[in-house]
């Protein structure tokens, strides 16, 4: 009965252990959506300025 019951522990525990590799790949997206969100909020906020720059530039010449 031991060598069973030691088996069921296994599989029991390999599958608690599969099931937050799913809950890391969760968080990898998280993060690479706030670091998404970050970058376009900064593009917005620099893009008239960046505008009026080559704006320049391009009248320079």
């Amino acid at each position: 009965m031991s060598k069973i019951h030691n088996w069921a522990l296994r599989k029991y525990v390999a599958a608690k252990t599969r099931d937050e590799e799913g809950q890391g790949l969760a968080e990898y997206g998280l993060i690479l959506a706030l670091i998404a969100v970050v970058c376009i909020a900064a593009l917005q906020t620099l893009g008239g300025g960046i505008n009026g720059a080559l704006g320049s530039v391009n009248a320079a010449f």
